[in-house]
């Protein structure tokens, strides 16, 4: 999606937790057409958790008949989308060639590298009063990666390992967790899941992840005896395995991974080591160097 950078979100002190790093209360972004985001990511105090730059919950909206999502075209560089649903549906169209419809569920990973370009709206079906609700996270590249070939993998639901216990469930989107290895390729090191609890039931979080953070989309927490309410983004210190517990249902998605080798520059939908590589991005927009998006006739220009 192109989003533009918001003010810092609210930062809350943990207490009880002495594992727990930073609280962000994500702050809401109004994009436009009655569609908002909760952004997490970055923060003031933290860019990246891992290789997570950029974490967006969006919806829950409702569309009136005839109305949905119509994100433009608009470009890309030295990052990787991934689109997750909770409800809805999201037809990707980009530069290479690729349109594919996303659904609940299914694990879509667009990796930009040196560039591309690429629309995200509500399929016709959708447009009769349709539901949105999901999240958008960026993956930052490492620094040797930022310019390998666009490419994009889609893996549907069924395609997913899910890990079920009594009280629990999980996804595993990427990377691994919960003794399940996602089959999505990556350039880095990073895990993505979803994990459902119901209320009284427990998961872990493992401390063998260099960064790590636990996003609660839905419901209430505890975390030894702080309480955390939806939406919270939980940012963890390496090294203790922390014990979550639901005190109603709660949807939660656990993120994280190794640490890039330095910060990296953010201007639009840009991500890259080095300003003068996003100059160039810049002007690669402007005079069309990214490629067409198939069946689009429009885009989002480059913001003054």
């Amino acid at each position: 999606m192109s989003w533009l950078p918001s003010e810092d979100p609210i930062l809350g002190d943990a207490q009880s937790c002495n594992a727990l790093e930073l609280v962000v209360v994500p702050r809401v972004r109004d994009l436009g057409d009655g569609f908002s985001v909760r952004r997490a990511l970055p923060h003031g105090k933290r860019q990246m958790v891992g290789p997570f730059i950029f974490f967006d919950h969006f919806g829950p909206v409702q569309f009136i008949a005839g109305q949905g999502m119509d994100v433009r075209p608009h470009p890309h560089i030295g990052l990787a989308t991934v689109t997750y649903l909770f409800d809805g549906r999201i037809t990707h169209r980009d530069s290479n060639g690729n349109v594919q419809d996303i659904a609940p569920g299914a694990m879509n990973l667009m990796t930009a590298g040196r560039g591309i370009a690429h629309s995200e709206r509500s399929p016709e079906a959708e447009r009769h009063g349709g539901r949105m609700l999901g999240l958008q996270s960026w993956i930052a590249l490492p620094a040797d990666k930022e310019e390998i070939a666009p490419s994009f993998q889609h893996y549907d639901a069924a395609s997913l390992p899910v890990v079920a216990d009594t009280g629990l469930r999980a996804r595993i989107i990427a990377g691994s967790a919960f003794g399940a290895t996602a089959p999505v390729e990556r350039v880095s090191d990073w895990f993505y899941v979803e994990v459902a609890l119901e209320a009284g039931h427990t998961a872990p979080l493992d401390a063998d992840h260099e960064e790590r953070a636990i996003y609660v989309a839905e419901g209430e927490v505890d975390i030894a005896g702080d309480r955390f309410e939806a939406p919270r983004l939980l940012v963890f210190r390496p090294g203790d395995r922390i014990t979550v517990r639901a005190l109603k249902p709660t949807r939660m998605m656990f993120l994280g991974g190794t640490a890039l080798e330095g910060p990296r520059h953010i201007w639009w939908n840009f991500v890259s080591s080095s300003r003068e590589r996003i100059e160039q991005a810049k002007e690669d927009w402007k005079t069309g160097r990214f490629g067409h998006v198939p069946d689009e006739s429009e885009f989002i220009p480059l913001p003054e």
